[in-house]
């Protein structure tokens, strides 16, 4: 798999610039497409990776060229791993981040174990066809109290090494993230591919 230029299978223009700051540290420079447009992908599978790797066939199909696709989930050890798949709509489907986070925060008012962590599942689908799944995971916490006004989503209650996501600037959040290890899983399988 040798691959030129991709086209990021999100709208979400956070987790867009979070790959591409990502990618942008990688050996070979690979061209983020931008401003193609496909239908909404409906996020049925009941795994991320399912979720991740659909979403990068119906985008690969629709724009002609490879396509990049990650699903994340946060994984709350007291509350049996979720939200998990339905991270992004853990307060309804059309969920605000604050609304999620307000959500997360109150489920968990008197639970002493916060332990959590961030799966990425990042699936590729090449000009062939040819697929690829990795995954990344960071280990952290979850505060009780939002801290900091950085990143987006979950990151102002997910804390590791004693500061939350939204307190580190985002190079340092890149260097560390969940999404971060899946990109650098995939460029590392990619280069065992050559």
């Amino acid at each position: 798999m040798r691959l030129s230029r991709i086209v990021v299978a999100s709208q979400n223009p956070d987790k867009v610039a979070e790959i591409e700051a990502v990618l942008a540290e990688l050996p070979h420079p690979i061209e983020v497409v931008r401003g193609l447009q496909w239908p909404d992908v409906d996020e049925s599978e009941d795994t991320l990776a399912g979720n991740a790797l659909l979403k990068a066939i119906a985008v690969r199909r629709a724009t002609g060229i490879a396509a990049l696709a990650d699903d994340t989930g946060l994984e709350v050890d007291a509350l049996g791993g979720a939200p998990g798949v339905h991270t992004a709509r853990y307060a309804g489907p059309h969920a605000t981040y604050a609304e999620n986070v307000a959500k997360l925060l109150a489920e968990m008012a008197d639970v002493t174990d916060r332990s959590a962590r961030f799966r990425t599942a990042v699936a590729l689908v090449d000009d062939e066809g040819a697929e690829l799944v990795v995954e990344g995971v960071l280990e952290g916490r979850i505060t009780t109290v939002r801290r900091g006004d950085r990143g987006f989503g979950y990151d102002p209650v997910f804390e590791v090494g004693g500061r939350t996501l939204a307190e580190m600037d985002a190079d340092e959040k890149n260097r560390i993230s969940h999404r971060a290890r899946a990109i650098h899983a995939l460029a590392a399988a990619l280069r065992s591919d050559l």
